[in-house]
C-alpha cells in the first residue's frame, strides 16, 4: 500500500529504491475506525500530518451558532496537511474525523525534519506536493465563490464523483454550502434532465 505514496511522489522527483526502503521503514501507518477523531476543534494543535491510503476523512468546524460546517473531504492518495496552525501549542480551528475506516500514513513534524536532513529529495517532493495542494485549494475556493449551488454539485460529480456515495448527504450539503433539502432538489433536477 505504501507503494501508492511513492508512486504519487515520483511525479515530483526521484528517490532511489534504497532510499524508499529506508523511508518506508520509518513511516508510521495506522488504522482508524469510522468515527475516530484525528483532531478536535479547540484542542491543542497537532504536530502531525496524514496521507490517506484508504478511507475518507472529513474536515469540519462548529460555527458560533453551533452548526457543523464541512470544509473538506480527504480520500485515497490525498495528503491532510495541518497548515493553519502557526505554531504548536495553538488551539485547532477545526476537527478531522474518519467517516470511514481508514488507513493513514502518520507524519510527525520532528521526524520529518530529520528525514529531510537525511534525504533532501524527500523535502523537495513534500514541498512540491504542498504547493500543488495549495494551488488546488485556491482553485476550489475561487470556483466555489463564483458558482451556484447546482454548479458546485456538478463540479463534485465531475471531479470527485466517489464522494457522492461515500459521505452522508447532510455532510456533502454542508461542504457544498447548502441545506440537505436543497441538495436533494438539485440531485432530483439533474437526474430528471439526464433522462
Amino acid at each position: 500500500m505504501i507503494d501508492i505514496l511513492f508512486k504519487y511522489m515520483s511525479d515530483f522527483t526521484s528517490i532511489s529504491e534504497d532510499e524508499q526502503r529506508v523511508i518506508s521503514a520509518s513511516l508510521r501507518i495506522d488504522e482508524y475506525k469510522r468515527g475516530k477523531h484525528l483532531l478536535r476543534q479547540g484542542d491543542l494543535s497537532a504536530v502531525k500530518c496524514y496521507y490517506v491510503l484508504k478511507g475518507c476523512v472529513r474536515q469540519f468546524f462548529i460555527d458560533e451558532a453551533g452548526k457543523e460546517v464541512t470544509t473538506n473531504f480527504f480520500t485515497e492518495e490525498q495528503a491532510i496537511p495541518i497548515i493553519n496552525e502557526k505554531t504548536s501549542g495553538e488551539l485547532s480551528k477545526y476537527s478531522l474525523a474518519c467517516i470511514q475506516d481508514c488507513i493513514l500514513v502518520v507524519g510527525d513534524v520532528d521526524a520529518e525534519n530529520t528525514m529531510f536532513t537525511k534525504y533532501p529529495q524527500l523535502e523537495i517532493m513534500i514541498r512540491k506536493m504542498m504547493e500543488i495542494n495549495l494551488g488546488e485549494m485556491q482553485d476550489q475556493i475561487g470556483e466555489f465563490i463564483s458558482s451556484t449551488p447546482e454548479e458546485r454539485y456538478k463540479t463534485v460529480l465531475r471531479k470527485r464523483p466517489l464522494l457522492i456515495d461515500r459521505v452522508p448527504q447532510h455532510q456533502l450539503a454542508s461542504y457544498l454550502g447548502m441545506t440537505p433539502e436543497s441538495l436533494s432538489r438539485i440531485r432530483k433536477r439533474i437526474k430528471e434532465s439526464d433522462r
